[in-house]
């Protein structure tokens, strides 16, 4: 399986990548995955050329299709004003525009870093609204990395967390989407409940991707 890691730090060394590395270890500690990095700083300037020009460079494009294509996701921003970074929110805005339907169905496991436990709300109130809106599948834990959390309890259990339910929404899609025909015999029935039939929650999200 793919998982694609998005890093919207800016520095070097940066907390975000630092994040966004360990949650990607976490990931393959649970699934085997293959880790693609993407740095977004590197790209600040084919994004801003693709909002004027209408067309991302070839770094970008290589960039954006790794995203669409990937079984998984990890995306890390530093907090600026409250939410996330320009820079971003720009790179989703690329991707949206190219591809609405790029992140439909995809498992997008959230997480940020900032200097004070006060901006952990951005996970919820900024990360998640926008990536529901994407029609990406969010990972119910999100991971927020304050600048005292480096080193103290809490935030390696938060990231185990985290992992393991992008792991299983990853596993859970990619058999949804290469059934086991000798496992399943095709006159097998749905399972019914009630007079309902019951679809397994990772076939609807694999019809999603469809």
């Amino acid at each position: 399986m793919k998982l694609v890691v998005v890093s919207a730090g800016l520095s070097v060394p940066s907390s975000t990548r630092l994040l966004a590395d360990r949650l990607a270890a976490a990931t393959d500690g649970h699934a085997a995955v293959d880790v693609r990095v993407i740095e977004l700083r590197d790209l600040a300037v084919e994004i801003a050329h693709n909002f004027t020009g209408g067309f991302p460079g070839p770094a970008l494009a290589d960039a954006l299709d790794a995203v669409a294509e990937a079984d998984g996701l990890i995306v890390v921003t530093p907090v600026f004003s409250a939410s996330y970074s320009g820079l971003f929110k720009s790179f989703f805005d690329v991707l949206g525009v190219r591809d609405e339907n790029a992140l439909a169905g995809k498992p997008v496991l959230i997480a940020a870093t900032g200097g004070t436990a006060r901006h952990s709300l951005v996970l919820d109130h900024a990360l998640r609204p926008l990536f529901a809106y994407l029609k990406g599948v969010v990972v119910p834990t999100g991971v927020y990395a304050a600048s005292e959390d480096w080193g103290a309890e809490g935030l390696p259990e938060r990231i185990g967390r985290a992992a393991k339910e992008l792991a299983a929404l990853m596993t859970g899609l990619s058999a949804g989407r290469r059934p086991d025909r000798a496992a399943v015999p095709e006159q097998a029935a749905p399972a019914r409940a009630g007079g309902f039939t019951v679809v397994p929650f990772e076939e609807q999200l694999a019809a999603l991707r469809r």
